[in-house]
């Protein structure tokens, strides 16, 4: 495949990914009226694992397996950590705020990339990491405090988490080249039955199963966790870590802008300046340009 198409296919997958899981925060904030973080976590990935499973039974493909150590330490990480940690910084915190706070995964993942697969950050990331950062800082706010300091410190946590099992799968790519469909659905099936250990052994209340739980739990398990999962996967195969994990910054942005119309959490002009920061961070690092420069160059 032509390697610009390939590219543009990636970032086709991304602009998708980022409007599901977008939305998918504010279906977790309105879902925990009905239900307990870590029962909800448990079932979305337990039900996304699922239709993962059936969709490769349908088609008739190998269900073995990848590589056991990793797949276990990608899915207690990416799937596991990451969730357990953000829904329950979700309790005590907006929507918005929470979803800026995990996504500080791309700096994390910067710095384990450069660590663990010597991807060292060219300056164009770095200025685009400058930018996401400054914009993050705008959005905290930290002269005013940080609201819920606990809230705060589960979902930076939640995106470490994130940011080592995006590594870990970079990784798990390059040595062992598995399919993305087998790959996500025995991640996903480990991270849910881990998550399921935790929500039997953490009390909370009893769902309550009403027409808006269902409808969100669908939700969760058909969009935000199998079909997102699969794009996230497309796009780490096909763009470089630091590109891949600083353009997903876009998501927490389109959250804030979601939460703002949809849950009344009205980002002030502070915020407002950290998010155009943010947009200029994603036009850094996400290529746009390069081929021009690179043509005028040659000229």
């Amino acid at each position: 495949m032509n390697p610009s198409h390939a590219r543009r296919q990636a970032l086709f997958a991304l602009l998708a990914l980022v409007l599901v899981w977008a939305y998918s925060w504010i279906v977790m904030k309105q879902v925990l009226r009905y239900a307990g973080p870590f029962d909800f976590a448990a079932l979305r990935y337990l039900g996304g694992a699922a239709v993962l499973f059936a969709v490769l039974a349908i088609q008739r493909k190998s269900l073995h397996p990848p590589p056991l150590l990793l797949t276990v330490l990608i899915g207690l990480t990416q799937t596991t950590g990451f969730q357990a940690l953000a829904q329950l910084a979700l309790t005590s915190g907006g929507a918005g705020h929470v979803s800026l706070l995990a996504y500080t995964m791309p700096f994390w993942v910067v710095l384990i990339a450069w660590l663990l697969l010597s991807e060292r950050p060219t300056s164009r990331q770095w200025l685009g990491l400058a930018l996401a950062a400054a914009g993050l800082l705008f959005v905290l706010e930290p002269w005013n405090g940080l609201g819920s300091l606990h809230s705060a410190l589960l979902a930076v946590g939640g995106g470490i988490c994130w940011a080592l099992g995006t590594v870990l799968s970079k990784r798990m790519f390059e040595r062992h080249a598995p399919g993305p469909l087998v790959f996500t659905a025995w991640q996903m099936l480990i991270g849910a039955l881990a998550l399921g250990v935790v929500a039997l052994l953490v009390p909370s209340r009893t769902i309550d199963w009403t027409p808006a739980f269902i409808a969100g739990l669908t939700y969760s398990v058909v969009m935000a966790s199998s079909l997102a999962w699969l794009l996230w996967l497309f796009v780490v195969q096909r763009l470089p870590t630091t590109v891949a994990g600083l353009s997903s910054l876009a998501v927490p942005v389109t959250a804030v802008l979601m939460a703002w119309v949809i849950l009344h959490e009205r980002p002030d002009l502070w915020e407002s300046i950290g998010i155009a920061l943010i947009a200029c961070g994603l036009l850094a690092v996400s290529g746009i340009g390069k081929k021009r420069d690179a043509a005028a160059a040659d000229a």
